[in-house]
């Protein structure tokens, strides 16, 4: 979506986070968890990617995060104030208990989106490129469970308390799953064969992702 609508996220998480980030300079609030993404690598040249890894967005969304990013860091050295951005790699799953799950309008999450093909009534799935350069042409991603996530936004805070400044961190499960190996995986625990069709590639689109 940020290939067709850069301004709105631009506008988002830049000047979005920028607003935050005064109101917390003006009112003492010092530590900052910041949601960043893996978008901010771009094209990996290696098969995982480490914090050190050269940032080169290849669309809107990544730059606009990469660019919150410098800019904190750049607060941080210049003021007291301590942020720790948390790259997130593909968030998945829901909260077991039941409390909260997926909902979104347009939902552009693979797996709601294979669980969704198999409901009756639901759109048959989109693979979107089957020529990317991976295992089975498909593109590769790093699942990480938000609940996961939730706990290392506490722990990003506890990391702050102790040790001040800018710090970022990858979040991720270190392994990589292409777009039809979930697919596989949902048709064998639904016990049916998800139906999919193959669209073109999406612009933006890095081939993998670990």
């Amino acid at each position: 979506e940020s290939m067709t609508k850069p301004d709105m996220y631009f506008r988002n998480n830049v000047v979005g986070t920028m607003n935050l980030v005064d109101a917390m300079l003006q009112n003492s609030c010092q530590n900052l968890v910041f949601s960043s993404t893996a978008a901010i690598f771009g094209n990996p040249r290696a098969a995982k990617i480490n914090e050190e890894h050269p940032k080169k967005p290849i669309n809107p969304y990544g730059r606009s995060k990469l660019m919150v990013e410098q800019t904190l860091e750049s607060i941080c050295n210049a003021y007291d104030f301590n942020a720790c951005c948390l790259r997130y790699f593909n968030a998945a799953g829901a909260d077991p208990l039941g409390g909260i799950g997926e909902s979104h309008d347009p939902e552009t999450h693979l797996i709601p989106n294979v669980l969704r093909s198999l409901l009756r009534g639901g759109s048959k799935l989109k693979v979107f490129g089957d020529d990317y350069d991976t295992h089975d042409g498909t593109c590769v991603r790093d699942y990480v469970h938000v609940n996961d996530l939730a706990q290392a936004h506490l722990l990003g805070l506890d990391f702050l308390e102790k040790e001040p400044g800018f710090k970022a961190f990858n979040l991720g499960n270190g392994s990589g799953y292409s777009v039809l190996d979930i697919v596989n995986v949902c048709s064998d625990v639904a016990g049916c064969e998800v139906e999919y069709e193959v669209a073109p590639r999406r612009k933006g689109d890095p081939a993998t992702l670990v």
